[in-house]
């Protein structure tokens, strides 16, 4: 059985409101805080505008929390200022190597058309996933060159959403500048069995984000025509980790034994009353399969 060793969790909860973040210092001290006293020592990590690096990381030892795999997103599908967005990615993964990190999970963003109807691929169009090959294994490489190994994180709404995209990407770009960062949640939502997919590129996973899912939610979300949004604050699509339909288990133990990468818990909306309740439940979870790997 696969270790759960090196464990985070996602601020999200505390900083993520519909599609919009707010990273001020003070909110995310309320979120370290929360964290802390829910008994994670390490936190999803990206440096916000205005804090440097160093002030950051002082930040998190004040807390008691160690920095983990932070995110990084572009608009891939457009030509329309690409080298800019090469310019952020390299300061994004600078940033993360002055944290100290090793990896940083890499998505495409959120698309406006596939944003209206997640889950199935709408709108598909093989010339444009073609370019959103080309600018990710671009900015791949100027993530790599600083010292950080981007991992791709298929993300529901966005150009790499369903399964044959995800494998498109993948055997697209070369593994020396691409890994996988599986997200079993988006996985799990765009119809994918994660289990299967994961296991497919198990050599390749470098990072994971322990994500769960109520099925009956996404099917309710598809059925009323509700877009990313809606389904995830109306329909409660996410929910935390051990409370939905996704195989956890499975996914973690068709990891190779030797795997000592970051499991990053995400639960973007709180499926319980607040988000310290969220995050002890999360806690929780973690306990409950380290005390099933000490027995084995």
């Amino acid at each position: 059985m696969t270790a759960l060793t090196n464990v985070a969790i996602n601020p999200l909860p505390w900083v993520l409101f519909r599609d919009q973040l707010d990273l001020r210092v003070e909110r995310l001290a309320e979120a370290f805080a929360g964290i802390r006293d829910a008994g994670f020592t390490a936190v999803h990590a990206d440096i916000p505008p205005g804090l440097s690096a160093a002030a950051y990381r002082a930040m998190l030892t004040d807390y008691g929390l160690e920095p983990a795999p932070g995110y990084f997103a572009a608009h891939f599908s457009t030509r329309e200022g690409f080298q800019d967005a090469l310019d952020v990615a390299r300061r994004h993964a600078s940033g993360q190597a002055e944290l100290g990190l090793t990896e940083v999970f890499f998505a495409d963003h959120l698309s406006a058309t596939r944003g209206l109807k997640p889950g199935y691929g709408a709108d598909f169009d093989p010339q444009r996933l073609d370019l959103v090959i080309e600018q990710m294994a671009a900015a791949a490489e100027v993530i790599t060159a600083e010292g950080v190994t981007p991992c791709l994180h298929p993300h529901v709404g966005s150009w790499v959403e369903t399964e044959a995209e995800v494998r498109a990407v993948l055997d697209a770009i070369d593994p020396a500048v691409l890994s996988f960062g599986p997200d079993t949640g988006h996985l799990f939502w765009a119809g994918m069995d994660p289990v299967a997919v994961v296991n497919d590129y198990r050599e390749r996973v470098r990072a994971v984000h322990v994500k769960d899912v109520h099925r009956t939610a996404t099917e309710r979300a598809r059925a009323a025509g509700a877009d990313y949004m809606d389904a995830v604050y109306a329909e409660n699509v996410w929910t935390e980790p051990g409370h939905g339909d996704v195989d956890l288990d499975g996914v973690v133990a068709c990891l190779p034994k030797e795997f000592a990468g970051w499991f990053v818990i995400e639960v973007d909306h709180p499926d319980r009353k607040s988000n310290d309740e969220s995050a002890a439940e999360s806690a929780q979870w973690v306990t409950d399969r380290q005390a099933k790997e000490a027995v084995r």
